[in-house]
């Protein structure tokens, strides 16, 4: 094995934001796309865990932390400087209390929860990323996007797509623009192409060049 394995599945945000940073990075990795309701036993092997994405590195070296794969990958080759935009606490406030309302507004009956409740208590959360984003000049920590951007993005993605037009209607311009040129750019375009579900035996995909 010469190139890295990476269990991917197209429209987790955790993934996606793993796949922007490998993508950056320049580095070329073997890619299984998985269905999570049949997720294959190489991946169970490699991670227990069993959540996407996990990287398996040449050495037998696994990285099942969307987190940890994007500074892996950044580490090695990072030629936009997205590590000097790594704001830990941002970061955190997505992964911790806009991840937990935007699962309660997206998927309430799973939750048996109030959809409104929390997509107010999650458009609060938004509110401020558009003020930060006015007063940064375009991105969350400075005019070119780094590493916050590209880890809460796919999240922020995510919830417009619950209800657009809603969220199209919102007075946060700047959170709007935002989401909608990362959306719109070439490295996402790259990164959300649709890979065949990976079974044994298939034939390896790359995923980006070095």
């Amino acid at each position: 094995m010469t190139d890295p394995i990476l269990y991917s599945f197209r429209r987790c945000p955790y993934a996606m934001r793993a796949r922007l940073a490998l993508a950056m990075s320049g580095q070329r990795c073997e890619i299984r796309e998985v269905k999570l309701s049949a997720k294959p036993a190489e991946m169970l092997e490699a991670s227990p865990k069993a959540t996407v994405p996990v990287l398996v590195l040449p050495d037998g070296h696994v990285v099942d932390e969307s987190l940890d794969i994007m500074h892996w990958a950044l580490g090695r080759h990072d030629p936009e400087n997205w590590l000097s935009g790594d704001d830990k606490d941002l970061i955190a406030q997505n992964d911790g209390a806009f991840k937990y309302h935007l699962d309660r507004y997206k998927y309430p009956q799973r939750h048996d929860s109030d959809a409104l409740a929390h997509r107010t208590s999650a458009q609060q959360i938004l509110a401020r990323l558009d003020h930060r984003l006015a007063e940064y000049g375009g991105q969350l920590t400075g005019p070119t996007r780094a590493l916050a951007d590209m880890a809460t993005m796919p999240f922020v993605r995510q919830f417009a797509s619950v209800e657009p037009e809603w969220f199209a209607g919102l007075d946060m311009p700047h959170l709007q623009r935002w989401l909608a040129n990362h959306v719109q750019s070439s490295l996402f375009d790259d990164i959300m192409k649709r890979w065949p579900v990976w079974n044994h035996g298939d034939a390896p995909l790359s995923f980006g060049s070095e």
